[in-house]
């Protein structure tokens, strides 16, 4: 491969005094510098009283530090020029900003600031915001049926809770409750801080050095239990809507396993593109939604596969239907050859474009290393995508993605009618308890 996405410097990585990771990518061809400190807790080490702690304490962050407000916090972003924002995962929390690389001195004390001294001001009133928050996730089927096909996977256990939390759980955790887990979490040794665009590694050290200097260099405390995917299992909710939601899901591969380029390829085919097979079979061919698709999710020792279907309930049956056609065919058939080659070409495509953006670089080095996936290089990851064989594809399908095998969640206003459509997919799906 030639052109800027290769001729960029590799990532380069260190370790400061404290035992803080760092890693960075110079990109001298942009004006913009992103930089984000990864610290390694997220909803899969909550256990059920914590339930929406890490997402909690990620509002809690911007609510001000003893020297600064909320709002001049926010004045102070605003008059950068810049973006600043923050993001909980299951397995990780990011605080992150995107600015000019001229800024970089302003933006980083601010953003340290917030990540090591958080004051707490107004906990009861973000607990008010973070619970409004809850009750429109609660309200929003497209959303919440993700959660529930992850409940449905994953029963009893973190993988399958939501990121978000329950109201039970924020409406009453206390304030120290709170400060003990940013404490016991935001340590120097569960954290990396990452950084993308026109700014030298050098430079990078030496603010994480200076600025980083007060995180306890204790280990964190957290540690999630090993993913237990259950039996297949429909989990149904009734709701007055519009559209009937379902998703199907099962469990996939780690997010190391060496299969998963061939897991993009199957995703890409699949779902994932607008020549993919349920996108041209269910919407365009039969207009029987407005959205399909599919997706895959890995974690350091599972996975999650997933189809996403919302539709009215004239159609629900039908695209059931065929759904399970394609599946079964997908995991029965070798791709044609023109098939493979098309989303070989479209995941590369994507990944070059993406590249060309610092925020896109800083997620992909500062996740790699929190998480512990291989970081490859472009061109590796070209080669193992122009690896992947027809059978390969087939062997992932029939293993991970036929109907049988798969769980079920759905909302919608009838429970008969999702149950009589999902007997289409799977005849044997037991409700969940």
């Amino acid at each position: 491969m030639t052109g800027p996405a290769s001729a960029v410097s590799l990532p380069v990585q260190g370790v400061t005094s404290g035992g803080l990771r760092v890693i960075s990518e110079t990109l001298p061809g942009v004006r913009s510098v992103a930089i984000g400190v990864w610290i390694g807790v997220g909803s899969r080490f909550e256990r059920p009283e914590e339930a929406g702690i890490s997402h909690f304490l990620e509002h809690m962050l911007f609510k001000g530090t003893p020297t600064l407000s909320a709002e001049e916090i926010a004045q102070a972003f605003d008059g950068l020029g810049g973006e600043v924002n923050a993001a909980t995962g299951k397995d990780y929390t990011v605080l992150y900003a995107r600015v000019l690389d001229e800024l970089v001195d302003r933006a980083m004390p601010l953003l340290t600031d917030m990540l090591q001294r958080p004051a707490f001001h107004d906990l009861d009133q973000e607990r008010e915001v973070v619970l409004e928050e809850i009750a429109m996730y609660e309200d929003d089927p497209q959303d919440q049926i993700h959660d529930l096909v992850s409940h449905a996977v994953f029963p009893d256990q973190a993988l399958g809770r939501p990121v978000i939390g329950t109201a039970q759980v924020i409406g009453s955790v206390p304030e120290a409750g709170v400060r003990a887990y940013h404490r016991g979490h935001y340590t120097a040794p569960n954290m990396v801080v990452a950084a993308a665009g026109n700014i030298t590694h050098e430079r990078v050290m030496e603010l994480a050095e200076g600025l980083l200097a007060e995180l306890p260099t204790t280990k964190s405390t957290g540690i999630y239990e090993p993913a237990s995917p259950g039996a297949p299992t429909l989990v149904l909710k009734e709701k007055a809507t519009e559209q009937y939601h379902l998703c199907l899901g099962g469990p996939g591969l780690s997010r190391n396993d060496p299969r998963r380029h061939a897991q993009s390829v199957l995703d890409t085919v699949l779902g994932g593109s607008m020549s993919s097979r349920l996108f041209q079979e269910v919407r365009e061919k039969r207009g029987l939604a407005y959205s399909v698709g599919s997706y895959t999710v890995g974690y350091a020792d599972a996975g999650q596969v997933g189809i996403y279907l919302g539709t009215r309930e004239d159609n629900l049956a039908t695209a059931c239907e065929v759904i399970a056609t394609e599946l079964r065919r997908i995991g029965a058939e070798p791709l044609p050859a023109a098939e493979l080659r098309r989303a070989k070409d479209h995941l590369k495509g994507r990944m070059i474009l993406g590249m060309e953006s610092s925020g896109t670089r800083m997620n992909r080095i500062g996740r790699a290393v929190l998480t512990g996936t291989e970081l490859l290089t472009v061109d590796e990851i070209e080669a193992r995508i122009e690896a992947v064989t027809a059978d390969d594809v087939m062997a992932l399908a029939g293993e991970y993605w036929q109907p049988g095998h798969m769980s079920a969640a759905a909302i919608g206003p009838k429970g008969d009618v999702i149950r009589a459509a999902i007997g289409t997919l799977s005849s044997g799906l037991v409700p969940a308890a």
